[in-house]
């Protein structure tokens, strides 16, 4: 039993982090420029096989600060050429584009490395053991993960909160005609944020790859939970999406390793109106936790865990 709290807490940890760097671009992206960005995840996919490609060829340090780059020129060139265009059309416009883009992505990835999993390994300077508990061991690559993911929080947390373009960006959230007559040039400032945003996502996945599957569904997989977590967090709170990454990663991971259903627990006989759900584990139910804590808080707290703004 020990060993399930140690581990699940360590793994729940670790996954939250994951959906953290994720959200984290896309929970400014949201705020600042109103824009629902379906594309998100697949900057994420984008971003693991850039650094798949890339490691190939030049090493695995260098996919992991060459891929996120490519990928948030290429975000850049979207925002510029793409969705400036449909700003002033509306926000449907706007999600449609994205929608759309999604799966241009998704197919764009398949006829270039194919519809199966590509060999992305764990470079050989992190392929070992960072420490054994319980008689189980642990790798360093996963606390490698963890520790990129609290210095991008560190590192985007100071930015926002002590740098002068961490101020204007901040401004530009909920004042964006406030700082365009300022004098700063506010589209070239959303590029900006929807470039570097996307290029976090695409860090993610040059990190994730090697210790998950980079192959074409990994963007479909994690893109909705993104939306769970800024909404959960609050919209425009870096604070809020850090604290909902790790609550549902916890959740989940600790979900996931229940595997015991009511009929366990209160006997076999189950009242009439709940019929097979009285089976159904706690595991099975793991994937729709997340949704039912965002449909929890939207009930009773729009403005999520940390946000100012209505969601």
């Amino acid at each position: 039993m020990l060993q399930i709290i140690v581990f699940s807490t360590l793994n729940g940890v670790l996954y939250g982090m994951l959906l953290f760097m994720l959200a984290s671009g896309l929970t400014l992206v949201f705020s600042m420029m109103g824009v629902l960005n379906f594309a998100h995840a697949s900057f994420y996919m984008l971003g693991a096989y850039f650094g798949f490609e890339i490691s190939r060829h030049l090493g695995f340090w260098t996919g992991f600060v060459v891929a996120p780059l490519c990928v948030g020129a290429i975000a850049a060139l979207v925002e510029r050429y793409g969705l400036r265009r449909l700003h002033r059309l509306g926000h449907v416009s706007e999600l449609l584009f994205t929608f759309g883009l999604a799966f241009v992505i998704e197919e764009v990835v398949q006829m270039i490395w194919g519809k199966l999993p590509v060999d992305y390994n764990v470079p050989p300077s992190l392929d070992f053991v960072a420490f054994r508990l319980l008689d189980t061991n642990y790798p360093a690559y996963r606390m490698f993960m963890l520790l990129i993911a609290v210095a991008m929080f560190a590192a985007l947390l100071i930015v926002l909160t002590r740098t002068r373009i961490g101020l204007i960006i901040q401004a530009a959230l909920t004042h964006p005609d406030m700082v365009a007559m300022l004098g700063h040039d506010v589209p070239r400032l959303f590029m900006l944020v929807f470039g570097a945003g996307s290029a976090l996502a695409g860090l993610a996945g040059v990190i994730a790859g090697p210790a998950l599957v980079t192959q074409p569904s990994m963007a479909a997989s994690l893109g909705p939970i993104l939306f769970v977590v800024i909404v959960v967090g609050g919209l425009g709170s870096l604070t809020g999406g850090f604290l909902a990454s790790l609550l549902i990663g916890l959740v989940q991971t600790f979900a996931v390793a229940m595997n015991f259903s009511l009929a366990e627990l209160f006997g076999p006989v189950a009242p009439p109106w709940l019929g097979d759900l009285w089976q159904v584990t706690v595991a099975q139910l793991a994937p729709i936790i997340p949704y039912l804590l965002l449909v929890t808080m939207l009930i009773f707290r729009p403005s999520g865990l940390i946000g100012t703004r209505e969601s």
